[in-house]
Order: C-alpha cells, then sequence, then structure tokens
C-alpha cells in the first residue's frame, strides 16, 4: 500500500517564490574583464614609479661632502638635507598616489576587488621602482672615485639615501585609501528592492455558498398533489 503526502495548497499571503537564477549570473561576480582592468592598472600604475624617481633626483635637497685628501667629511654637519630628502619622496608618493586613484576612479567608477588589488600591488611596485631608481640616477654611492674626481677641498655631492623605509607605503596606502572613499561616495548605487507585501494583487474574500432555491408552493387552481395510487392484489 502506497503512502501519499498531502498537498497543501498555496496561501494567498504566502509571498512568490522568488525566480530560478540562472548559472553564471550571480550578482557581484568576478568577471575575466574585471581581472583584465586590474592587471593593466597594476601594470600602469607600476609604470609610473619611475616618474617618482625622476623628480625624487631633481627636487630632493642634496647633502655636500668635502674631502681633505685622506677622508670625506660633511661640508656642514648641521645641515637637514637628509632628512628633507625622505620628506621629498615621502611627498611625492602621495600626490602620485592621489593622482593614480583619481585616474583609476574616473576610468572604472564601479571599481570593485580586482581594481583596487591592481592599484595596490601597482603602488608598491612603483614606490620600490621610484626608489631604486632614484638611487641610479642620484650622484655615485662610491665616495672614492667622486672625492678624486671633485679634488682635494672641492665639494660633491652625497648619493641619495632613503633612512624613512616607511615612505615606501605612502603612495599604496594613499592611492587605495583615496580610491575607496570615492567609490563609496561617488560610485554607482545598486537599486533599492521593491517592496514585497507577501501577495500579489488584493485580496479577494472567498464568496458565500448560495442557499437552494425554495419549492413553488401549490396554487388554489390544481389543489392539492394526488396521492400515489396503491397497486390492487
Amino acid at each position: 500500500m502506497g503512502v501519499t503526502e498531502a498537498v497543501t495548497p498555496p496561501s494567498p499571503f504566502d509571498p512568490p517564490s522568488p525566480p530560478p537564477e540562472k548559472p553564471g549570473a550571480a550578482p557581484g561576480a568576478i568577471t575575466p574583464a574585471d581581472v583584465r582592468d586590474g592587471a593593466v592598472v597594476a601594470l600602469v600604475v607600476g609604470v609610473a614609479g619611475l616618474l617618482l624617481g625622476l623628480l625624487w633626483v631633481w627636487l630632493a635637497p642634496r647633502v655636500q661632502y668635502v674631502s681633505n685628501g685622506e677622508a670625506v667629511f660633511l661640508r656642514n654637519t648641521e645641515s637637514e638635507a637628509r632628512i628633507a630628502a625622505d620628506g621629498t619622496f615621502f611627498l611625492l608618493s602621495v600626490g602620485l598616489g592621489v593622482l593614480s586613484a583619481v585616474g583609476v576612479f574616473l576610468w572604472r567608477r564601479t571599481g570593485g576587488v580586482p581594481l583596487v588589488v591592481g592599484l595596490a600591488v601597482g603602488s608598491c611596485f612603483a614606490a620600490l621602482a621610484g626608489w631604486r631608481f632614484g638611487l641610479w640616477l642620484g650622484p655615485s654611492t662610491d665616495l672614492v672615485a667622486a672625492a678624486a674626481r671633485a679634488g682635494k677641498g672641492v665639494p660633491f655631492d652625497a648619493p641619495l639615501q632613503l633612512l624613512a623605509h616607511g615612505a615606501l607605503l605612502a603612495w599604496p596606502m594613499a592611492a587605495v585609501l583615496l580610491h575607496l572613499g570615492l567609490t563609496a561616495l561617488w560610485g554607482p548605487r545598486d537599486p533599492d528592492p521593491e517592496p514585497d507585501f507577501g501577495w500579489s494583487g488584493y485580496y479577494r474574500a472567498p464568496e458565500a455558498p448560495t442557499a437552494p432555491e425554495p419549492a413553488p408552493a401549490p396554487s388554489a387552481e390544481t389543489g392539492p398533489p394526488a396521492a400515489p395510487e396503491t397497486p390492487r392484489p
């Protein structure tokens, strides 16, 4: 003997069932185009680190040495040029981080995880590339050879140095934080969901059952109904 399950009819107060989702159409999913955009951002921002090195060499104040023919000494022992060189690198990194964040936001206002990751990776690489490129473009690190070329008693520029290595984080931090802020303030908004009241249309009360019509009463002309005849033996 089979067992049958009772089927409950749907109630008009039950919320409508959501439509079936299509495969591959999940909202907020990362697409290959998003990954490609993140890679482009990382590449462009990373190459921009060369600009940081150029500006650092051009704008950073120089520390000067002087030689007496036997040793090399600082020309001005009270100079703050070393600290100013770190400050110049820090300010340039923050400025380029702001520019990169604004540029990425204007290019893709929708934002997304791949863009943020690409911006962070590219900014870290740009800071490192700008630091090493600036050291390579700056004065030689061989003080003995530089003193010999300059001559006795003639001041010459010392090589660039970044004493505060924490300045390397200025570019990625400024870029990521500003980009997230721009996306939160002026990025596109998701449409508000429509209110769901649990039913569609209006509620119709069930109709009351109709009473059977009464039989017609006998009239005076026809008289009472005849009694049925009994069968004779």
